[in-house]
């Protein structure tokens, strides 16, 4: 699957995007999989109240299940004007 990182997410992870494969059955399990990777993903995903995540494009919540999914999303809450 894709995994698509935005604003300071991408910063701290140092990707635009990258293509994952896992057994992940949860947007919370494919986060915590990414976290043990590296300190980088770990200081990215340390604070999940402070993220959104969308899933093949709809936004969704960190316990979405994961089957059969393309692409996973992460950002910043963002606010409108």
């Amino acid at each position: 699957m894709d995994i698509l990182y935005f604003a300071w997410v991408r910063e701290r992870i140092g990707l635009p995007k990258e293509r994952v494969t896992t057994d992940a059955a949860t947007v919370a399990d494919l986060v915590a999989e990414l976290s043990a990777r590296e300190e980088r993903y770990a200081m990215a995903f340390s604070d999940l109240s402070a993220l959104r995540v969308a899933v093949d494009q709809e936004l969704t919540d960190f316990n979405a299940p994961l089957a059969g999914v393309r692409e996973v999303a992460f950002f910043p809450p963002m606010t409108g004007g």
